[in-house]
């Protein structure tokens, strides 16, 4: 691959303003394989740290012989160019060995959540009808063997977790049960017998543009599961977006690799960036409690610091962690971006002063490999502090459009309030997926085609102002519509957090049979304050605070907002559960 090359002394970089002086910057994109990006890092970089995993390094050149072995061994096994193996691993040496050795020979990786149910495998089996699957022995027994019979995977093949480490420590850890071990069913192959069997793969040839490198289950613009179509050209397009836009990142950066792989965030923003710039990832297989983190960043990671991707929980719970002075990690973090969800104000500022770390908000979704947009990583206090996604990635064109007319642009609008400009965002670039696996009406419905150019509808609702930069309201399935007004769950989100006690804050609609919807928030109180505020006080708040509109119904106090496991707030959860509209559906049933 062509490197990527970026002149440090370009206008596009110091403008005085600090802004890029090209908005519009079209980047030309190698067309190549998405595994390319590590048999080139081998070829540059051959000795340099590639991963460290359970305290064991490898450096680009063992990565590359890995990843070669793993894909000759599948090759004489059957997988063939366009199959699916599906991964039921946690981060790994083997999920990141498996995903580029799979696409090293032409058939598509799919990543499974660890957590899911055994139903839940077996839906997504299904949908990509995957023939082959990857998994770890200790999941076998819960997960895998209850759907055994029920699934259509012709290959098994088993690892543990410790199986690159030294046999003696493999042992150790068995017998003190830091290693969980299971045996494997009979019909697996093991793993590691592929990597030590295999040489050099064929060469397959595949079409960049359209061949699929990955299919991940999403839930879309519309909350139905389904699987994107992700090519290699999507996916290396959106890496390499990635990569100038963290331009200063060169070889002795580490970048942590917390958020799971099966997920397009950590897929795209650790697994495949790092290998652009010659870092090194340093595995986690689940993510780290606080003291385990900061002790990894103190011991393991360089002077030069890293690089920390996550959602803004990650960072509020370093940020407030009472002990991390102790640790020292004031130059072990080099910069940090959040996704996932909003980053709150009061979040970023305790980090940063915490930290020592600049951190700043980014944009994406599944369906556009994932990332958009980034707020700028080094520049003005103002400019990292919009309270906005940012600005378009390289490459990376957006607009605001009319909800029901995408064809009509809404212009640029100056806050919540002006309705006239708020409108559904819509992006362009050479990361916008192929579409929905096996499902071309629901393509067609969010992939539209405007003068020549193929522009994705993503379901977020927003403003965009007169710099260029996007404010995300919401959802568009979630926007709450109470007597005639639309209120955005964020926005008032925002305007509660601003509370002294308010720790963490969810909002949502139920249904009402008087106003359609009314609001309910769910928060979680800082420690301090959870003995010195009742739910009516904290409504007498909001009534004083919050337009009429905005003011919530109801109000609850819980112990923690719920989550996924890349962070990201479900508010759906916390909806469905709730009596209100339990009650609701179920007396309408009755009717």
């Amino acid at each position: 691959m062509d490197e990527v090359r970026i002149n440090p002394d370009s206008p596009w970089f110091k403008s005085e303003s600090g802004w890029p002086d090209e908005v519009s910057i079209k980047p030309e994109f190698p067309v190549r394989p998405l595994d390319s990006i590590i048999s080139d890092a081998a070829a540059r970089w051959p000795k340099s740290k590639a991963l460290r995993f359970l305290g064991v390094d490898f450096n680009y050149k063992q990565y590359n012989q890995m990843v070669d072995a793993l894909a000759d061994s599948l090759y004489r096994l059957g997988v063939k160019k366009g199959e699916t193996v599906a991964l039921l691993l946690p981060n790994s040496v083997q999920y990141v060995v498996s995903y580029h050795a799979v696409i090293r020979i032409g058939a598509v990786i799919s990543g499974i959540n660890p957590t899911y149910k055994p139903l839940e495998i077996k839906h997504q089996l299904e949908t990509i009808k995957a023939k082959y699957l990857i998994f770890l022995d200790s999941l076998y027994d819960e997960k895998i063997k209850p759907i055994r019979h029920s699934i259509d995977v012709k290959l098994f093949i088993g690892t543990n977790i410790g199986d690159f480490l030294p046999w003696h420590k493999q042992k150790i850890g068995r017998i003190l049960r830091k290693i969980p071990w299971a045996p494997l069913p009979s019909e697996a192959i093991e793993f590691m017998q592929l990597i030590k069997s295999g040489n050099k793969p064929p060469v397959i040839e595949l079409d960049p543009l359209t061949d699929p490198a990955t299919y991940i289950m999403t839930g879309g613009t519309t909350g139905v599961p389904k699987a994107a179509v992700l090519t290699h050209y999507n996916l290396l397009c959106n890496a390499i977006q990635v990569r100038m836009w963290f331009y200063r990142s060169n070889q002795s950066i580490a970048n942590l690799g917390i958020l799971p792989f099966f997920h397009a965030f950590g897929m795209t923003t650790i697994l495949n960036l790092t290998p652009l710039y010659g870092g090194w990832i340093l595995l986690f297989p689940r993510p780290p409690k606080m003291d385990e983190l900061c002790l990894s960043l103190q011991k393991e990671t360089p002077d030069e610091g890293s690089i920390y991707i996550g959602a803004e929980v990650l960072f509020q719970r370093m940020a407030d962690f009472p002990d991390l002075k102790k640790y020292n990690i004031t130059k072990k973090l080099f910069i940090g971006a959040s996704g996932a969800g909003p980053l709150h104000r009061a979040v970023q500022d305790r980090f940063e002063n915490a930290t020592q770390c600049p951190l700043v908000e980014g944009y994406g979704l599944t369906e556009a490999s994932p990332v958009v947009s980034v707020n700028p990583l080094w520049g003005s206090d103002s400019q990292r502090r919009s309270g906005t996604i940012g600005l378009p990635l390289p490459g990376t064109k957006w607009k605001i459009v009319n909800k029901s007319d995408p064809s009509q642009e809404m212009g640029t609008g100056a806050g919540p309030e002006d309705i006239e400009h708020i409108g559904e965002l819509a992006v362009c670039g050479p990361q916008v997926m192929e579409g929905y696996l096996d499902n071309p009406d629901e393509t067609a419905s969010h992939i539209i085609e405007i003068e020549n150019e193929r522009w994705l509808l993503t379901g977020d609702i927003g403003y965009m102002n007169n710099l260029g930069q996007i404010t995300i309201l919401d959802r568009k399935k979630e926007l709450i519509k109470f007597k005639g007004y639309s209120v955005f769950p964020k926005d008032v989100e925002d305007l509660l957090a601003r509370h002294d006690a308010v720790l963490e804050v969810a909002v949502a609609g139920l249904p009402d049979k008087d106003s359609g919807e009314v609001i309910k928030a769910w928060v979680v109180l800082k420690d301090e304050y959870s003995s010195s505020i009742t739910e009516d006080e904290f409504k007498v708040w909001c009534r004083e605070n919050l337009t009429h509109y905005k003011v919530p119904r109801y109000v609850e106090f819980i112990s923690e907002v719920p989550k996924n496991m890349v962070g990201k707030v479900l508010r759906r959860i916390l909806r469905e559960n709730d009596p209100v509209y339990i009650d609701y559906f179920a007396d309408s049933h009755k009717l």
